[in-house]
């Protein structure tokens, strides 16, 4: 249930996330979920690819600032309010979310990358409610 993300440091200038890209996909490692988050001089990149290990080598090669964090990824119905119901049972069960993003590959389900702060206790309360947790070796072969 806990998926390995990788955390990339990027300063803010023309053609670093294409580096990434360009790193990752000439090694064959996939792309299946990244947001970005960023201030006027730097950002970071948060990936979910096919093979974390190997992408972390790979970008420190490179040179790029990178490290391997622990998420969960939580399948919900792709329709108005079911995040919301998610988020009220995490809050309601003291589950403290640092941040998350969100994607959808079709109309009927969305995929919710949760960063909690206790992982363990956000697993737990989302299978005691019975929601449907993502297994990293399905997302990393998407």
């Amino acid at each position: 249930m806990i998926i390995k993300q990788l955390s990339v440091f990027l300063e803010n200038k023309t053609g670093r996330l294409n580096e990434v890209a360009g790193i990752l996909g000439d090694a064959g490692i996939n792309m299946s979920a990244f947001s970005v988050a960023d201030t006027s001089e730097f950002g970071i990149l948060r990936l979910i690819v096919s093979d974390p290990d190997r992408a972390l080598q790979e970008l420190k090669s490179a040179g790029f600032a990178v490290r391997l964090t622990e998420v969960v990824c939580l399948s919900s119905p792709n329709e108005p309010g079911a995040l919301a119901r998610a988020l009220n049972i995490l809050s309601s069960e003291g589950v403290f979310i640092e941040y998350l993003y969100a994607y959808s590959m079709d109309n009927k389900s969305a995929n919710i990358v949760l960063k909690p702060e206790n992982i363990q206790k956000c697993i737990q309360v989302l299978q005691d409610h019975k929601m449907e947790l993502v297994k990293a070796s399905d997302l990393y072969k998407l």
